[in-house]
């Protein structure tokens, strides 16, 4: 790799303890005490037998990231392939699957898109409303569905008032603006909780201008009985899409998205049994234009609406726990391309887990019965096995299959470069992933090895770069990976410092695809390398360190290091990023160069 990585290893290893066995105890909230509640199951994190990885708001407040796309890049095995910054069009990967096969969800919410995949991120939070974020890699339909073809991420959003309160303000290079302010009261046996944010830049190069307008409130009714949470969400977006979408000469293209989001849920519990329903509404609406100065060449108008009703549930008996639910939604489209559309889903689930040998054997099989209006019944059958070997030592296994239906895009769209397909049918696929997890004082870190064997997948190929795209199922692919993550936290001085190092490999066999170009799936990460230092050695200052490498299938390959400084004084912060500090040249997708260096100032007060 490149020698400034190196040198960031170096630095890290001058800023570990020399004496592991005697360190202290870092005090803060542990990985252990947090309940992973994207699961059906709700379970510690430390009990769960798959590959999670969570990102606190401790984790988001000290990284250098401004937004969830530059945040999830810092994590290994999670690919965003950004197009322009400020993630104004971003697309999320996880362990070499497509942009259509990562679900995301918020409090629970799946808040998938049926036109594409791509406006996935459009539902991107503001930092400042996430409490944390439970990434979970590997199969699992078995627990959400189709979409979540090679895994999942929720976004937990805050529910507590204390210390939210903020206004804040960034200036910085391109012209970049951001305006944002939090505020949370706390009424009674109720708390409230909004957020306010507009980002703006005039572009770093030719029509990459950008206006990006946030708005967020969640409310807590009846906190002391039984609560009703109410959440609402409304995101737009303006911006010059220079290269985003077709050839490599289509500089005046253009988009606005909207993107609203609004849900009801409580939660009735007794001794043995949790349940929790949910109500909720999503819309996305995407406005595209080939040239932004000329409407009538051609213009793409896109509404989505899903109204969907879920409820999971849990009970615990002498014999384990067993969970189960329903999820039943309806989504509705209008579009100048794709037509008038709808589909009805349904999403049938059970798993029990077992408790076995003293508790240091969990076993937990369960299945996923699914139903769409115009694709039918499947089933995904799967199972989770996990070994406790002592109090920091877990090793676990899945094995389950996974299962995509193609996007309303994938089947009808006609553009000038890009075609849809009627005929395709839907993706499948058998994974399987066997890890180890250690959990130290101040120590975590696990293994795993992975294999995902595909039919069916759906990608846009041509034989000739003369030719359009068209959505294609591909034969079959076999991908193959292992991944390593390690995180430290532990006192120089007076003061805590906090080390993770990540990286993940992925070989795919690629000798059933016939196609001569691919779009998007046969140019995954074949290598990808994180490392991140935040620390602390003086009473008012902190800075961060992030360190990117990445190595695509294409055999391009980039490092990109991020960093940030703060200053804190009383009740106000002073900060400063500087983005990809070395002038990288590099391009995470399509034709779209990223920025060289640049700087964001801010600053932001308390109360």
């Amino acid at each position: 790799m490149k020698p400034r990585l190196y040198l960031l290893l170096f630095i890290a290893s001058v800023f570990l303890p020399k004496n592991t066995v005697a360190q202290e105890i870092i005090k803060g909230q542990a990985l252990d005490s947090i309940t992973i509640t994207s699961a059906r199951i709700e379970l510690p994190f430390k009990e769960n037998s798959r590959t999670i990885t969570v990102i606190t708001s401790k984790d988001i407040q000290e990284s250098p990231a401004t937004n969830l796309a530059e945040l999830l890049q810092q994590e290994a095995g999670i690919d965003v392939r950004r197009q322009g910054v400020n993630g104004m069009q971003s697309d999320l990967y996880i362990r070499g699957g497509s942009f259509d096969q990562t679900l995301l969800l918020i409090d629970g919410i799946k808040v998938e898109d049926p036109q594409t995949g791509h406006h996935t991120l459009n539902m991107a939070l503001p930092l400042e409303v996430i409490e944390r974020i439970e990434i979970i890699k590997g199969p699992a339909a078995r627990v959400f569905g189709q979409n979540a073809f090679t895994g999942a991420i929720n976004i937990v959003t805050k529910s507590s008032v204390d210390s939210i309160n903020s206004i804040g303000y960034r200036l910085g290079s391109y012209d970049q603006q951001q305006v944002s302010g939090t505020l949370g009261a706390q009424l009674g046996g109720s708390t409230v909780i909004g957020h306010a944010s507009v980002n703006t830049s005039e572009g770093y190069r030719y029509n990459t201008d950008f206006e990006n307008q946030n708005y967020f409130v969640k409310g807590r009714f009846n906190t002391n009985r039984n609560p009703i949470e109410m959440i609402g969400y409304f995101a737009e977006r303006k911006f010059g899409a220079n290269q985003f979408y077709s050839q490599e000469d289509a500089h005046d293209q253009y988009e606005e998205t909207q993107s609203s989001l609004f849900g009801l849920s409580t939660r009735l519990e007794t001794e043995k049994l949790k349940i929790t329903p949910r109500a909720y509404w999503k819309r996305n609406q995407d406005m595209y234009l080939y040239i932004r100065e000329n409407p009538e060449v051609y213009r793409n108008l896109h509404i989505s609406n899903k109204l969907g009703i879920q409820v999971n549930a849990s009970y615990a008996s002498n014999a384990g726990i067993t969970g189960f639910g329903v999820d039943v939604a309806k989504v509705f489209m209008t579009s100048t391309n794709l037509g008038e559309r709808d589909r009805l889903m349904a999403n049938l689930f059970v798993e029990h887990r077992f408790s076995l040998a003293n508790n240091t054997l969990d076993i937990t099989p369960g299945v996923s019965v699914n139903y769409f209006s115009d694709f039918k019944f499947h089933a995904f059958p799967g199972v989770d096995v996990g070994y406790t070997i002592n109090d920091k030592v877990k090793a676990y296994a899945n094995i389950g299959y996974t299962y995509r239906v193609p996007t309303y895009t994938d089947l009808y769209y006609v553009g000038p470069f890009d075609l849809g397909n009627e005929n395709l049918v839907p993706e499948k696929a058998l994974s399987e992933e066997i890890g180890l997890k250690y959990f130290g004082i101040n120590f975590n870190a696990y293994v795993a090895i992975f294999n995902r064997s595909s039919d069916n997948l759906i990608d846009y190929t041509r034989e000739n770069e003369d030719d359009k795209w068209e959505a294609t199922n591909l034969k079959s692919l076999n991908s193959t990976g292992a991944e390593l993550n390690l995180s430290s936290r532990f006192k120089s001085g007076r003061y805590i410092q906090n080390i993770s190092l990540g990286y993940t490999y992925l070989d795919e066999n690629l000798n059933d695809v016939k196609a001569a170009y691919s779009k998007y799936i046969l140019n995954s990460l074949t290598h990808h390398f994180t490392a991140s230092v935040r620390s602390q050695f003086l009473k008012n200052i902190s800075q961060s360190v992030v360190y990117k490498f990445a190595e695509r299938a294409s055999g391009t390959s980039y490092s990109v290091v991020d960093v940030q400084a703060t200053l804190t004084i009383s009740d106000f912060e002073l900060s400063i990023i500087g983005n990809n500090i070395f002038n990288a040249e590099y391009i995470e997708t399509g034709f779209v160069p990223m920025p060289k260096g640049n700087v964001l100032v801010g600053v932001k007060y308390s109360f």
